[in-house]
């Protein structure tokens, strides 16, 4: 066999029985490297390059190497799951870098961080001022990860009583201009449901790039087209505006009408629809 041939049927081998191993390590190889998954995807690619150009005879040698790596590899991260110790000795622990807005300097030392990297992590997080920081601690990854003070933190609905609507996560029932049948399926959709959606919005499938459905029920479609501006969908500010007019009227009636019972019945059905409205605003007013 020619050489160059040899060393293109190698290589494909290798990135073969490479792409294999990568997926039994799993996600987290290339996700949240660990300071000992770095060197083993180090090693590995470099296992799989003498794969493919060693021309002598022990090149099969490779494959028993990267083996062992990604043997080991699977019994470092079995103990890790098992074994808190384990994981502490293999990945290091998390170090607090602030506490009680200050800096501890010992675990600086520690980490061989100096001051200036420390501030240039703070910024990273949009935190300009080591006084507005309550807790900062670096992670096993080398990411440090900030708790601003509680005046400086951003004010939640919650903080200001206000109920908001649940959110979930919207489905893609558009991609690439073709419909996607497990998207609608799960929102309990059909197609002559979206044929609707869009005809409300002037729009075709074959126009639409992605388009999502809420959990409300609501179409949002990015067109091929990126300069034709697409109306929002307008059915639950439509909605809350009809019952706020409903609410009106059953007031205006009450006002209006000489017969006691019935401005009675009028005015308790404006109250309970007022009550309503209250606890379905945050889900239907945009």
């Amino acid at each position: 066999m020619p050489e160059w041939l040899e060393v293109m049927w190698r290589t494909f081998f290798a990135v073969v029985v490479l792409f294999f191993l990568t997926k039994l390590l799993g996600k987290r190889q290339v996700s949240q490297l660990s300071f000992f998954e770095y060197i083993t995807g180090i090693t590995v690619g470099s296992l799989a390059a003498y794969i493919s150009l060693d021309t002598d005879k022990t090149w099969h040698l490779g494959l028993i190497a990267l083996g062992v790596w990604v043997g080991l590899s699977f019994v470092i991260e079995y103990l890790q799951i098992k074994s808190k110790k384990a994981r502490d000795f293999i990945d290091f622990k998390s170090t607090v870098l602030i506490k009680d807005g200050k800096i501890l300097e010992d675990n600086m030392k520690k980490e061989r961080l100096t001051t200036d990297e420390l501030l240039a992590e703070l910024r990273k997080k949009d935190v300009f001022k080591l006084a507005d920081v309550e807790f900062a601690i670096m992670e096993s990854d080398g990411a440090i990860n900030v708790l601003l003070n509680r005046e400086n933190q951003p004010l939640t609905p919650q903080q200001l009583g206000i109920k908001v609507a649940p959110e979930q996560a919207a489905q893609a029932v558009i991609m690439d201009g073709k419909i996607m049948d497990e998207a609608l399926d799960t929102l309990g959709l059909t197609r002559q449901w979206l044929d609707g959606a869009l005809a409300k919005q002037g729009l075709t499938v074959q126009n639409v790039f992605l388009g999502q459905v809420d959990a409300y029920g609501e179409l949002y479609a990015d067109l091929y087209a990126d300069k034709v501006q697409v109306p929002k969908p307008q059915d639950k500010p439509q909605l809350y505006a009809l019952l706020k007019k409903c609410e009106a009227d059953l007031e205006l009636f009450g006002l209006s009408t000489q017969n006691e019972a019935a401005r009675h019945m009028y005015g308790n059905s404006s109250r309970e629809l007022q009550k309503l409205l209250k606890k379905l605003k945050p889900f239907i007013q945009n």
